[in-house]
């Protein structure tokens, strides 16, 4: 997380201020720790998403996944940028299953916004954060 890149003040905190009217929306009676994550599209269009736990813990379903999916059922296949916001004393990453899943739909040089609700941010990309990520290039498609 420390390459930092150029980003428009604006549109960063507009993604923020969307991840956390997100992060509000977080249903998380159990850890009590709300998350939520804002995706501006290849097309423009924002996606968001909230944590979803369940008290069959392993099937609750995080921010950053709620918002992929959000743009996949709308038609989109590209990320162009993201932002994660959590109430925590420094930036939280998206977990490993969710760097995975923003990898799928993004570029090496997508830039992830990584936000506290107390104004801390860091902007990184998915290729810092998920180095050697497994992607179809690994597999024979016919």
């Amino acid at each position: 997380m420390t390459k930092l890149r150029k980003f428009t003040h604006m549109i960063v905190k507009n993604l923020i201020d969307m991840a956390e009217i997100a992060r509000k929306n977080a249903y998380a009676p159990y850890s009590s720790f709300s998350v939520g994550a804002a995706i501006r599209a290849s097309s423009g269009e924002v996606y968001t998403g909230c944590n979803v736990e369940n008290s069959a813990y392993p099937e609750g379903t995080c921010a950053e996944a709620g918002a992929i999916a959000a743009m996949v059922v709308a038609g989109g296949q590209k990320i162009h940028e993201i932002t994660v916001i959590a109430d925590s004393p420094y930036p939280v990453a998206p977990c490993g299953g969710c760097r995975q899943k923003i990898s799928e739909f993004s570029s090496p040089d997508t830039l992830i916004t990584l936000a506290t609700t107390s104004g801390i941010k860091e902007v990184t990309t998915i290729k810092d954060l998920l180095p050697g990520a497994f992607d179809r290039s690994f597999m024979a498609l016919k």
